[in-house]
């Protein structure tokens, strides 16, 4: 083990660390107000949700101080080393006998249990900026960024395999770290169609038009598919708007015929015109490589016939592969199913718990429906709406702002590094820490669907502290042993 210079602690980067106890206090604190029970405030009894945390917290703060003691070299040396063997550790906890609400992402020993997931974010950030970090590197190279999609995709996949699909969501939140080194937009852009395609698909699947051979679904997306391909051409390819114009006259309008014939002449299936349009298209991109020679028809091509598969696809995913209790939590959120005892259940609770609160809050341990439990989950996934309902709006946009001030820190932090290495690793902990924050809250507050991903240093439970942990003083000390 390799130790630190004398000059160490000048350079650290205390600010980062005092928000950072900051949250830890808070979150803390939160916890306690969440297992509270009425005659019971012995929050320092190690047999309690409060005292574990607690103990946690000593666990992490010693941590914390280890890593940064360590040499910086390390976990650049190392990088691939950490990353593969979390990899083992992910692919091990497929196999594991234990079984925790539903999952198999977790590794017990005795009375510990593990989740490799949350050090796995660690390990793959390591591994990314290792990688794109490299000399040779280039975005613009097609093998170079597969090769960091594939740093990415490898964990999520073994973590969707342990049935733990909302922790395998955090990594894409690596993409937008791939877009900060120079990742073409358009791969945000049909990332964002995707999205775009599952719920509008999803939502008026059961929608049917007046002719009740389509589905309003299935003519918005493939619709939307010739839209966005035209767009497309418009912004990538040179001399795009003759072929824009032409996409949108010809595909466009023999959909909107087709539509009229099918409302008010002979009813048929207009999904099946739709294909055809694509097919057309398709056949159009590939005249329009061979003839001008411009590789982004190519792209856009692609990109095409990916969006039809991926519609496809989609309705089998979400029939076969998502769990029944995520397919309804899709469809609440949607709005296509109202089922507030059931899978709307926690998000209903959640927001009478932080309506509950109003301006100023109820105040510590005195929140109602935290204390009698009409919230599951309340000190884990849901543990903001504890806060919502003891502090009240005042104190849950103070905790907001300690995030923001945390993430805005960290983009400072992120800038001043003179290696890409450091730049990187120091982008992938804030995007992985916006990510938590934003869907947390979101599913809270009922805005994002609910995959249960704890909030960083609130929720209870020793792994997603550590991780977070881990995850932040490395950067600290890649940071702190920056030249210049």
């Amino acid at each position: 083990m390799v130790f630190k210079r004398d000059s160490l602690w000048t350079k650290v980067d205390w600010r980062t660390i005092a928000l950072y106890i900051v949250l830890v206090i808070c979150g803390w604190l939160s916890v306690c107000g969440a297992s509270y029970d009425y005659g019971d405030p012995d929050f320092l009894d190690f047999s309690t949700r409060a005292g574990k945390q607690l103990m946690w917290i000593g666990c992490s703060l010693g941590l914390g101080f280890v890593l940064l003691m360590l040499e910086d070299r390390i976990y650049d040396t190392y990088a691939y080393l950490i990353y593969g063997i979390l990899l083992l550790l992910l692919f091990g906890t497929i196999f594991n006998p234990h079984e925790i609400k539903g999952s198999r992402s977790w590794i017990v020993l005795g009375p510990v249990s593990l989740q490799p997931a949350e050090f796995a974010k660690f390990a793959t950030a390591l591994a990314l900026s290792k990688y794109i970090g490299e000399y040779t590197f280039s975005m613009e190279r097609t093998r170079n960024l597969v090769t960091a999609l594939g740093i990415i995709l490898v964990p999520m996949i073994l973590i969707v395999m342990q049935k733990e699909t909302g922790s395998a969501l955090v990594y894409l939140s690596f993409l937008l770290v791939l877009y900060r080194e120079g990742m073409t937009g358009s791969v945000l852009f049909a990332g964002f169609c995707a999205v775009v395609y599952f719920i509008v698909g999803i939502r008026f699947s059961i929608d049917m038009m007046a002719d009740d051979c389509t589905s309003w679904g299935e003519f918005a997306v493939l619709g939307l598919i010739v839209i966005f391909s035209a767009m497309l051409v418009n912004a990538y390819c040179r001399n795009g708007q003759k072929v824009f114009r032409n996409i949108l006259v010809f595909g466009c309008g023999s959909i909107l015929l087709g539509l009229l014939f099918s409302l008010y002449v002979i009813p048929f299936n207009v999904g099946i015109l739709e294909l055809v349009v694509c097919a057309v298209l398709c056949g159009y991109l590939i005249y329009l490589f061979f003839h001008d020679r411009i590789r982004h028809y190519l792209y856009i091509l692609f990109f095409t016939v990916g969006s039809v598969g991926f519609f496809f696809s989609a309705d089998y995913v979400f029939n076969n592969v998502l769990e029944p209790h995520q397919q309804v939590r899709i469809k609440v959120l949607l709005g296509m199913e109202d089922d507030p005892a059931g899978a709307g259940y926690n998000v209903n609770q959640s927001k009478i718990a932080i309506g509950s609160g109003g301006f100023t809050g109820k105040g510590f341990l005195n929140g109602t429906q935290t204390k009698l439990k009409y919230v599951p989950e309340q000190d884990t996934d849901f543990i903001f709406c504890t806060v919502g309902e003891e502090q009240g709006f005042v104190g849950a946009s103070v905790v907001i702002l300690l995030f923001a001030a945390l993430i805005w820190r960290l983009i400072y932090l992120a800038e001043r590094q003179t290696s890409r290495f450091g730049r990187v690793y120091g982008y992938s902990v804030l995007c992985i820490f916006f990510f938590h924050l934003f869907v947390n809250v979101g599913m809270v507050l009922g805005l994002t669907p609910v995959i249960g991903i704890p909030l960083p240093f609130f929720s209870y439970g020793g792994s997603s502290l550590w991780g977070f942990t881990i995850l932040l003083f490395v950067f600290l000390r890649i940071d702190a042993a920056r030249e210049g």
